[in-house]
């Protein structure tokens, strides 16, 4: 079974975080929630409270297909100071895993200088940060390699659908995306 961690840091965007997670699982991909800050209720931007499965330091890159980072603020900017996110991060890198970054989320991944010569998209006023990355406003999701980006709360169920499509074919996807009425 596929297996996924999405990253919560207090202030992320809640209907990129929900929408992903609710996608995956109902495609039966196995999705851990994953806190940081030592807490494993997260508050959201908008103060949704969610109980993660787990804490940051509890896991690794091993075991895990895919890493989802939602945006948000403060919620980015609290995912961009977490040096184990970092090392995961990397460490899903080096195994071609798939790391997925949604609206300000691609800032982290864009200043570790991953998108360098590569598409990517984001929030509107986010793309100085996507160093060396070509950065495109025309599509609500972007894969290239390993990483994909999408622009925000609006493209949510979209870039959920994109992941799925990569874990677990395009005949899921869109039979997902028809029974959601996507």
């Amino acid at each position: 079974m596929m297996k996924v961690a999405l990253y919560l840091a207090a202030g992320f965007e809640e209907i990129e975080a929900l929408t992903t997670v609710d996608v995956l699982r109902r495609a039966e991909i196995e999705v851990d929630l994953v806190a940081l800050g030592g807490n494993l209720q997260v508050a959201g931007a908008h103060n949704i409270k969610v109980i993660a499965d787990t804490l940051i330091e509890e896991i690794s890159h091993e075991g895990y297909d895919m890493m989802v980072l939602p945006g948000g603020m403060p919620g980015t900017l609290n995912l961009d100071s977490s040096e184990i996110l970092k090392k995961q991060i990397i460490g899903f890198d080096l195994e071609s895993k798939y790391i997925g970054a949604i609206c300000a989320a691609p800032l982290v991944i864009g200043k570790m200088g991953f998108l360098e010569d590569r598409q990517a998209t984001c929030y509107p006023g986010v793309e100085s940060h996507l160093f060396g990355a070509a950065y495109r406003d025309d599509l609500d999701v972007i894969v290239d390699g390993n990483f994909i980006t999408s622009r925000g709360p609006g493209t949510a169920m979209a870039f959920a659908l994109k992941l799925v499509e990569l874990l677990k074919g395009e005949k899921t996807s869109k039979n997902l995306a028809a029974n959601l009425l996507v």
